[in-house]
C-alpha cells in the first residue's frame, strides 16, 4: 500500500536554468525540442525567484548532509555566470549547519573562459563535458548553429578547466559512427588526460517511432564496450569508466548508482526553468509532469503517488525474457525509455538487451575476480596483473576460432 507520508530520501534533482536553449545544434539531442512544451515563452531563463524557491525546497526535501545540485540543459552556461554566483549565495543562505553542497555542471564546454574556470574552481564545481571522440567522430553530429564542427571550441574550454585545475569528466554519446572505433575514442580521451569517462548509448526514435540511423546497434554497443574494457583492465586505478565501475559495484553487492541499472526509477527528477518538475529527464512530457514548485513543494511532489508509481513501474513491467535472464541482477531491464522491442509479451524488451547480455557475459569472469580482489584489498597493480592473466587465456585463439567476445562469429571476422 502506498504511503502518502512526506518522507525524505536520497534523490538527485537536475535543474535546467536555461531550459533546452543551446548554442550548438547536435543532431541527436533529444532535449532541444522540449522548448515546444512552452510555445508562448521566448526567454527561457530561470528567474531568481524560482531559483531561491528551488534551492530552499530542495534542501528541505533531501536527507543530507551531502546535497548534490546538478545543472544541465540545453546549455546551462547560457544563463550567465552571475546566475551561478547567485546559486552559491542562496545555497549558503539555506544550507543547514553541518551540511555540504556539491555542484555539478554538464556543458558542451564551448563557452568556458578564464572567468568561468576560475569561478568553477573557487566553488568546487564538478564539470561534465561532452566529447564523442576525435574530430571526425565528434564533429559528425555535434555541430554549431552554422553547421560547423564544435570540437576545437570544446577542447579550448577543456584546456581552461585544466589550467585552473577544475575537476571534470567526459561524457561520450555512443552512436552508429563512433561505436565502430572504440579504441580510437578511448585513446583520444586518454591523450586528453581524461581519467573519468561515461559512455552513453544513443537509442533514438523518429516521429514515426522508427529507430534513427544514428542509433547504436545493440551488438555494436557491446563490442564497443568490450574493446574499451580490454584496454581499461591495463588502466585500473588510473582511469574510471562509469559503466565498468557500476557493474563491479553490483558484483560487490552494492546497489547500482547508475539509474539505468537501478531496480527502480524516480530518483533523477528534473526541474525546468519555470519550476515545473518532471519524473525524469528522459520523460519530460506532460504526462510525467509532477507539478510546479510555485504550487507544491518538491518534497510533496517526490512523495506523490504519481512519482511512486513511475519508479515502481520499472521493475513491475519486466519482459518475460528479463525475468529468466542471468543478468537481471545487473541491468534490471535497463532504462524504460529503451523498452521498445515487441516480443509478444505484455511488456516490451529493452532495445539494448542483446548487447547488454553479450557485454555482461564477456566481463563476468573478470568481474568475479575483480570483486574478490577488491574484498581482499589488493592494489590496482595486482588487479591489472590478474586481469591480464584472464585476458591472455581468453584471447589465445586462432583466426578461425570463435571470437572470444562471444558474438558467435569467427575471430578473423569480428574483433581481430
Amino acid at each position: 500500500m502506498y504511503n502518502l507520508a512526506e518522507n525524505k530520501y536520497n534523490f538527485s534533482l537536475m535543474a535546467f536554468p536555461a531550459a533546452s536553449i543551446c548554442n550548438l545544434n547536435c543532431e541527436y539531442c533529444y532535449y532541444l525540442d522540449k522548448r515546444n512544451l512552452y510555445p508562448a515563452e521566448n526567454k527561457f531563463k530561470m528567474s531568481e525567484k524560482i531559483l531561491e524557491k528551488y534551492i530552499k525546497q530542495y534542501l528541505d526535501a533531501v536527507l543530507g548532509p551531502i546535497v548534490q545540485f546538478g545543472w544541465q540543459g540545453g546549455e546551462p552556461t547560457l544563463r550567465g555566470i552571475d546566475f551561478f554566483k547567485k546559486v552559491i549565495e542562496l545555497q549558503q543562505k539555506y544550507l543547514p549547519a553541518g551540511w555540504h553542497v556539491e555542484n555539478s555542471l554538464q556543458t558542451n564546454g564551448t563557452l568556458l573562459n578564464d572567468q568561468w574556470a576560475q569561478f568553477l574552481k573557487e566553488n568546487k564545481f564538478l564539470v561534465g563535458i561532452s566529447i564523442d571522440g576525435p574530430a571526425a567522430l565528434h564533429n559528425k553530429y555535434r555541430k554549431d548553429k552554422l553547421g560547423q564542427g564544435s570540437l576545437s571550441k570544446v577542447l579550448a574550454g577543456l584546456e581552461k578547466l585544466k589550467n585552473y585545475q577544475v575537476d571534470y569528466n567526459i561524457l561520450t554519446v555512443v552512436n552508429d559512427s563512433n561505436s565502430q572505433q572504440p579504441n580510437e575514442v578511448y585513446n583520444f580521451l586518454k591523450d586528453l588526460k581524461v581519467n573519468f569517462m561515461q559512455f552513453i548509448p544513443i537509442v533514438e526514435l523518429d516521429q514515426e517511432g522508427d529507430l534513427t540511423a544514428r542509433s547504436v546497434k545493440p551488438i555494436e554497443y557491446a563490442k564497443f564496450l568490450i574493446k574499451i574494457f580490454n584496454q581499461w583492465i591495463t588502466d585500473i586505478g588510473e582511469v574510471y569508466v562509469q559503466i565498468f565501475e557500476e557493474v563491479l559495484g553490483v558484483y560487490l553487492g552494492r546497489q547500482a548508482n547508475l539509474c539505468v541499472f537501478n531496480s527502480e526509477c524516480g530518483k533523477g527528477p528534473v526541474m525546468e526553468y519555470n519550476g515545473d518538475l518532471y519524473s525524469c529527464d528522459h520523460f519530460v512530457d506532460p504526462e510525467y509532469k509532477l507539478g510546479n514548485i510555485n504550487d507544491k513543494s518538491i518534497l510533496e511532489m517526490m512523495n506523490s503517488k504519481k512519482q511512486y508509481e513511475f519508479g515502481r513501474a520499472k521493475r513491475e513491467n519486466l519482459n518475460q525474457k528479463c525475468l529468466i535472464c542471468d543478468y537481471l541482477f545487473i541491468c534490471n531491464g535497463g532504462c524504460p525509455k529503451n523498452r521498445i522491442i515487441d516480443t509478444g509479451d505484455k511488456c516490451k524488451l529493452n532495445y539494448l538487451c542483446d548487447g547488454y547480455k553479450l557485454f555482461f557475459a564477456y566481463i563476468d569472469v573478470y568481474m568475479k575476480k575483480l570483486a574478490l580482489l577488491v574484498k581482499q584489498q589488493k592494489s590496482p597493480a595486482i588487479m591489472r596483473q590478474e586481469m591480464q592473466k584472464i585476458y591472455k587465456e581468453k584471447w589465445d585463439v586462432g583466426r578461425n576460432d570463435l571470437c572470444p567476445c562471444g558474438s558467435g562469429k569467427k575471430y578473423k571476422k569480428c574483433c581481430l
